[in-house]
């Protein structure tokens, strides 16, 4: 595991804003990762990617730290939880949801979400570091009612190994002691950045579609709103 730039080079410009975070952004080379990545930079955070390969967003983003790492390995993500004050989870399978339903995945553990918010929960826990946010899905957990017809086949026919993985993350999520908020975006596109999302605690949607973009500067948003600890949060367009 290496970092580039170090954490404490990061950190050499920090001002006295009193709501200004050194936030951890796991699985940060995803395109949810990204866009979490690009908002709490734009929002003044001290933000460190971690990921695989997290050293490849150091030319995309300025000033941000990046540590390569497996979140399935405790000691990677021990290492690297240490010294924030937050920690962002955008883990995901990105890879085909046919492929992975008839052979499973073939580059990143079926179990990622859950086993490492596991990992990332133990290591906050270890270091003193209270404040979690989790991106996870629209349908899961206190949504999965609101689901319709069409979403609901969709969950059971193609993406059903990665759900159930994503109820345990939630649940693992909820019992963890933390300061958690879990945040369920609907239908995710690549789309430009537009209006702020649709937000509801209640399951309430708008649009069934949101950019990544306008998430992630929901998850931003969402790290310093003591308002909404406990809570899940369902975003839409």
């Amino acid at each position: 595991m290496n970092q580039l730039p170090t954490i404490q080079a990061a950190q050499n410009d920090a001002d006295d804003r009193s709501d200004v975070r050194k936030v951890l952004v796991v699985g940060a080379s995803g395109g949810s990762g990204r866009a979490a990545v690009a908002a709490l930079t734009a929002a003044g955070h001290h933000v460190t990617a971690f990921s695989r390969h997290a050293d490849r967003l150091a030319d995309e983003f300025g000033d941000i730290a990046t540590i390569n790492g497996d979140v399935m390995d405790r000691d990677d993500v021990d290492q690297a939880v240490a010294g924030h004050d937050a920690v962002v989870v955008t883990l995901g399978i990105t890879e085909n949801p046919i492929r992975v339903q008839l052979l499973g995945p073939k580059r990143t553990p079926l179990d990622v979400r859950s086993t490492g918010t596991r990992n990332v929960i133990d290591a906050m826990n270890a270091h003193g570091v209270g404040r979690l946010v989790v991106q996870s899905s629209y349908g899961i957990g206190p949504t999965r009612g609101s689901l319709g017809l069409t979403d609901r086949l969709f969950f059971a026919l193609l993406v059903k190994k990665q759900m159930a993985d994503t109820e345990t993350q939630e649940r693992i999520v909820r019992s963890s002691g933390l300061d958690w908020t879990l945040v369920q975006p609907v239908h995710l596109n690549d789309d430009a950045d537009g209006p702020d999302a649709w937000r509801s605690t209640t399951g309430e949607t708008r649009e069934m579609k949101v950019s990544r973009t306008v998430v992630g500067r929901t998850v931003s948003q969402v790290v310093t709103d003591p308002t909404l600890s406990y809570e899940t949060l369902s975003v839409s367009g």
